[in-house]
């Protein structure tokens, strides 16, 4: 069989390399050159540059071809603008999700099968199966890698049927040491580099500085909302029906500047998020403050003090019908209907037991405890198991 190997520079993927050419399949290695601005990254060089160099010496090492693929334009169009633009409305985007599917899995992959490949792989700790259904068609699953700690199928979580059917992940079934130990082994230059900490293909870099490329810095107040606000102590309505229920409960508290106190200062709303803490500047607490809303409109952040603070948890996030994306079509849910799973709206996020409800107007998904920090534009993924079936955008 003949395979593309998605070639990053980092250890990942060139044990990737290695174990597709221990099994005896025909692999090239593809680089893919992204988008990158070496004045909002905090390293000197430029890091695709590096990272190019050791894919390059991965590749002759294994003795398989090499090549440069430029899709710096593309990224910039398809994942740096959609971050400006989702920081810009008050949200916060994950561009590892978007990358893979947008880039990797999409044009990636096309360029791949346009040179004849059989199936594309990369280093992504996540296992895909397949099974044939009743009516004799295969169905594919996306399933955890083994390694629970390094556990990436959340950034697949927006694959589709199609993709997955061209997908390998060859070390989904093994351990972050085991594959170093590989890299050891054989002699790779990448065993003991570091993983990289940065956003997809883009590097290490300061996140305010790079949002401050295309988004204006503009002076607004920092809000504090004290325990006593009124809007936490009210009883819950009576519900005609669970929908009813889901709203209340997937809500977003407003506030208003008159609900709290100024306390300090910040340079623009668009450069925080829902449950930072870093960054804000705030002293004189005895536990940190924790970024509970954004009034986007007027500039206004709102912070209260503490992990466990009223406002900063939630027992239910909705996603638009127009959002939710099913890797498992065959489980999609019809409007009425609901299913009992696991969910995470973050990375490295261990799984919450929820369910999930789809209605006419929107669906829900409900967790059994409340959650910290839900964040619009966050990606929400549910699993059966081990098995990531489905997934949307939060709204």
């Amino acid at each position: 069989m003949k395979v593309v190997v998605g070639l990053s520079g980092g250890v990942d993927s060139s044990v990737t390399a290695y174990l597709l050419q221990q099994q005896g399949h025909e692999v090239i290695a593809l680089f893919m050159r992204n988008w990158n601005d070496a004045s909002v990254t905090l390293e000197d060089e430029c890091p695709w540059v590096e990272d190019s160099n050791d894919a390059l010496m991965v590749a002759q090492k294994l003795g398989i071809p090499f090549q440069v693929i430029d899709m710096s334009e593309l990224y910039k169009e398809r994942i740096v603008d959609y971050m400006f633009d989702e920081y810009q409305k008050g949200r916060t985007p994950n561009p590892d999700v978007l990358c893979n599917r947008e880039v990797k899995f999409d044009v990636f992959m096309k360029t791949a099968m346009s040179l004849g490949a059989d199936k594309v792989a990369t280093g992504h700790y996540a296992r895909v199966d397949s099974t044939i259904d009743e009516n004799g068609k295969e169905v594919f699953h996306l399933l955890a890698g083994k390694d629970n700690n390094k556990d990436q199928s959340y950034f697949l979580c927006q694959l589709s049927q199609d993709q997955l059917s061209k997908a390998l992940f060859p070390i989904g079934e093994l351990t972050k040491p085991e594959v170093r130990e590989i890299a050891k082994e054989i002699g790779l230059v990448t065993a003991d580099k570091k993983d990289s900490q940065g956003l997809c293909f883009i590097g290490k870099v300061s996140l305010p500085t790079f949002l401050q490329q295309q988004l204006v810095p503009k002076e607004g107040e920092i809000v504090e909302i004290f325990k006593d606000f009124k809007g936490f102590g009210e009883e819950a309505p009576n519900f005609d029906n669970k929908e009813e229920e889901l709203k209340y409960l997937s809500r977003n508290i407003k506030y208003e500047k008159a609900d709290g106190k100024v306390i300090g200062k910040h340079q623009g709303a668009q450069f925080y998020t829902t449950g930072q803490s870093k960054g804000l500047g705030i002293g004189g607490h005895k536990e940190s403050c924790f970024v509970i809303s954004r009034d986007m409109e007027n500039n206004i952040i709102f912070v209260g003090e503490s992990h466990s603070f009223p406002g900063l948890h939630k027992k239910a996030l909705k996603i638009d019908n127009s959002e939710v994306h099913w890797v498992r079509e065959d489980l999609r849910l019809k409007a009425g209907e609901s299913m009992r799973v696991l969910a995470r709206y973050r990375y490295r996020q261990d799984l919450q037991e929820a369910t999930i409800f789809q209605f006419e107007d929107a669906f829900y998904v409900e967790f059994d405890k409340p959650q910290s920090a839900i964040a619009e534009g966050q990606f929400a993924a549910w699993y059966l198991d081990d098995e990531l079936i489905g997934s949307g955008v939060i709204s």
